[in-house]
């Protein structure tokens, strides 16, 4: 939900940084609980003196970070309960900085590097340790909502497997990947909404694998681009796609039958996934149908050029997207 970049999420070139910026606390922190799965000294996360202004510098960084590089995200948070918005600052820090060390590094190499050190991060940050800005600010949310560490190693296991796989034999290879890349955003969601259980899970899980696929079928140019071609092979073969039409001006037809066809896929998927709109918080409730239903929306950009992504990438416009949050707002989705 973080991530995508259809519908509701447009990206932004201003690059992240990992240092504490310059502007003190607000002041509207939320408190931090305790849980069983990381170990934390009140040394390291007290309240007061020099501590809480690390913590409260931590947010900051986070807090700026979110706002800044996903125009959308500033309209999303107008659906949630402000003492929310910072720990989902914190989470989608988190996926935005580790997509960026992924997409953005010279080579895969460095890439990799730089993602190993995420994770030394990340897992220092479990063991009640967080060094830099933006696991300060995570390990508080983490420990109030007691996110489990998952969630967040899948992601990096996907960021992984980005720089060294670029083709996939079969569609279940490529839902596979979408269990790493886009699932666990989900279930992180549904922690910070107290939404958490196994059947929002399997719901869940559609709506965000069907925004993956989307975004998927949405960037078939740009992927390619990249050298990365996530049109499953055993599809190809069946609908008579080879590799050299990817690289042409405008998308073959048997293609397009593919994409047709996958498309189909993906709206199925955000059909079945959209009860879980009834089953948890009600402002989560609109963000769960902001999602799908903006995922929905590029599915009709897509289906209105007739599936001809390598001549134009097919975009949802600004007054749609307006339509779709006035929409939420209203309880009309």
């Amino acid at each position: 939900m973080f991530q995508y970049s259809g519908a509701v999420l447009t990206s932004s070139s201003e690059p992240s940084n990992s240092g504490f910026p310059e502007a003190k606390s607000q002041g509207d922190d939320p408190p931090i609980a305790q849980h069983n799965r990381v170990v934390a000294s009140p040394s390291n996360h007290g309240e007061s003196g020099r501590n809480a202004h690390n913590l409260g510098q931590a947010r900051k960084f986070t807090r700026k970070l979110a706002t800044s590089h996903y125009e959308n995200f500033l309209v999303a948070s107008i659906l949630l309960p402000r003492k929310l918005r910072q720990p989902f600052y914190d989470v989608y820090a988190f996926c935005r900085t580790a997509d960026d060390l992924a997409d953005e590094s010279p080579n895969p190499d460095e890439a990799l590097r730089k993602i190993e050190s995420f994770q030394q991060q990340l897992d220092a940050t479990f063991a009640g340790c967080p060094e830099q800005p933006l696991f300060v600010a995570l390990d508080a949310t983490i420990r109030q909502f007691q996110i489990p560490k998952q969630p967040f190693d899948d992601l990096l296991a996907a960021f992984r497997q980005d720089q060294y796989r670029n083709r996939y034999g079969s569609i279940a290879e490529l839902l596979e990947y979408c269990q790493l890349s886009a699932n666990p955003v989900g279930h992180l969601v549904l922690r910070l909404g107290d939404s958490y259980n196994a059947e929002n899970r399997v719901l869940s899980d559609h709506i965000c694998t069907g925004l993956q696929l989307v975004n998927f079928w949405q960037d078939v140019a740009r992927d390619f681009a990249m050298d990365r071609i996530y049109v499953p092979q055993t599809l190809m073969r069946e609908f008579g796609v080879v590799e050299e039409m990817f690289g042409q001006g405008t998308t073959a037809e048997p293609l397009r039958r593919l994409l047709a066809h996958e498309c189909e896929r993906a709206e199925k998927m955000f059909q079945t996934g959209l009860p879980l709109a009834k089953s948890v918080k009600p402002w989560l409730a609109n963000d769960v149908k902001l999602f799908a239903h903006g995922g929905l929306q590029t599915l009709r950009a897509i289906r209105k050029i007739d599936f001809d992504v390598l001549r134009c990438r097919p975009t949802v416009g600004k007054l749609q997207q307006f339509g779709l949050v006035l929409r939420a707002l209203a309880g009309r989705l």
